[in-house]
C-alpha cells in the first residue's frame, strides 16, 4: 500500500509515543518515532519526514528546540502536541509557525484528521500557482490556509465525508449562520479545541 506521507513523531512518554505511532501506521502513513529531540533531528536530517508532530516539554531539548531546526534547517513543516495551553507557551507556538497546536489528552481519532488536514494544505499550496494571491500570514505559515484545511480533514473524519462533500458542507454551514468559510472554519476549530481540553480545563 502507498504511504500517505512520512511523518516524524516526537515524544518522551513512550506509551503516547507507541499509541501515535500504531494509530498513524494504521491510518496509511510512515511514521519514523523518537523519544527526545537529539534522536529527533538526526532522524529528520536522515529521513527528511514530510511533516513531524512534537511534543513540547522533554527532557534536554524541547518540542521548540526541535521545531526551530526543523524550520531553519530543514524546512519541515511540525505540529505540537502539548498538555500546556498558557499564554507564554501559545505565543511561541504562533513564533514558530506551527501548523496546528492540539492539546493533550488526545486520542488517535481527533489526531488523524488534523494530519490528514495539514498534509492535504502542503500539498494544495505546493501545487498552487506563484501568482495566486497569499492570504494573511503569521509566523511565516498560510493561516487561513491551515484553518480551512484543518477543518474541512475535521468534517472529513467526523462525517465519513469525501473532501469534496466536507468543502461542500462547510460552505452551507456558513450560509446558514451568515458568516464567511474562513469564519465557520475558524469557529469549527475552536469547538473542536474546546472538546479536547481537560474537563476542568472546559469550566
Amino acid at each position: 500500500m502507498t504511504s500517505k506521507g512520512k511523518i516524524l513523531v516526537v515524544d518522551d512518554d513512550r506509551l503516547v509515543l507507541a499509541t501515535l505511532t500504531h494509530g498513524l501506521v494504521q491510518a496509511g502513513y510512515e511514521v519514523i518515532d523518537a523519544d527526545n529531540g537529539d534522536d529527533a533531528i538526526l532522524l529528520a536530517r536522515e529521513h527528511r519526514p514530510e511533516l513531524a508532530l512534537l511534543d513540547i516539554r522533554m527532557e534536554g531539548m524541547s518540542g521548540f528546540d526541535v521545531a526551530a531546526y526543523l524550520r531553519e534547517a530543514l524546512q519541515t513543516p511540525f505540529m505540537f502536541l502539548s498538555a500546556f495551553a498558557d499564554e507564554d507557551t501559545v505565543a511561541k507556538v504562533k513564533e514558530l509557525g506551527a501548523v496546528a497546536y492540539l492539546v493533550k489528552p488526545l486520542d488517535i481519532h481527533q489526531i488523524v484528521p488534523a494530519v490528514e488536514a495539514a498534509f492535504a494544505n502542503l500539498r494544495a499550496r505546493s501545487r498552487a500557482p506563484a501568482a495566486e494571491p497569499v492570504p494573511r500570514t503569521e509566523g511565516g505559515q498560510d493561516v487561513l490556509g491551515q484553518v480551512m484545511a484543518m477543518a474541512v480533514g475535521v468534517l472529513m473524519h467526523r462525517y465519513s465525508l469525501s473532501r469534496r462533500d466536507a468543502w461542500a458542507r462547510l460552505r452551507r454551514m456558513a450560509e446558514l449562520e451568515g458568516r464567511s468559510p474562513q469564519e465557520q472554519a475558524a469557529r469549527l476549530l475552536e469547538a473542536v479545541e474546546l472538546l479536547a481540553l481537560p474537563a476542568t480545563d472546559q469550566a
